[in-house]
């Protein structure tokens, strides 16, 4: 399964028109995976949502993801929280949130395909996991883990010092959904710092 290495989260509170706009907008910048958070919608909305933001990353051959165990069903790609259980049947691509070497170590037992590893640097939409780990709390969380994103508070200036820890890529929220037009000054630096 393609695995971008820019991942975009959905937060439709940060958007400054429908959030399937921002996605196509962040789709026309080059941006070719995107996890669908919105967990506080009824499931029938964000099905809705999703088979919208299908019809955006279809046509590029994009991934969407769908966060949390209530959205697995039927997914085939999902991104659990570090409390949410493992789904089951297992979709085909499997990821999870991790803030601690604790979490990481169990992600990589339950032979998830990718984990997300925050905050890297601070940011206001990560309250309550802690002081921003820093390039060096990065790497000594990735020891060993699945592939690994960057996020929290990365901004296209700090995509070098990401990968340089060994992520595999990064994953952006608010300034994206803010401005999706930033999507190629992430994808650029992120081309310069995997050469």
């Amino acid at each position: 399964m393609n695995r971008p290495r820019l991942l975009v989260l959905t937060d439709r509170t940060q958007c400054d028109r429908p959030l399937a706009d921002v996605v196509a907008a962040a789709v026309d910048g080059g941006a070719r995976g995107v996890v669908l958070r919105e967990k506080d919608l009824p499931d029938d909305e964000r099905d809705r949502l999703a088979e919208q933001l299908l019809t955006v990353l279809a046509p590029v051959g994009g991934l969407l993801v769908r966060a949390g165990a209530a959205g697995a069903a039927g997914a085939s790609a999902v991104h659990l929280a570090g409390n949410d259980p493992f789904p089951r049947p297992r979709p085909a691509l499997v990821g999870r949130s991790c803030h601690s070497r604790q979490e990481v170590a169990a992600a990589r037992v339950e032979a998830c395909d990718y984990v997300m590893i925050s905050p890297v640097f601070p940011t206001a939409s990560k309250p309550g996991y802690g002081p921003a780990l820093g390039a060096a709390g990065l790497a000594a969380l990735i020891a060993g883990a699945p592939r690994a994103y960057a996020l929290g508070g990365v901004r296209p200036a700090d995509v070098g010092s990401c990968l340089a820890a060994g992520a595999y890529g990064v994953a952006v929220m608010g300034p994206i959904m803010r401005t999706p037009g930033t999507v190629p000054a992430y994808l650029d630096a992120l081309l310069e710092a995997a050469a």
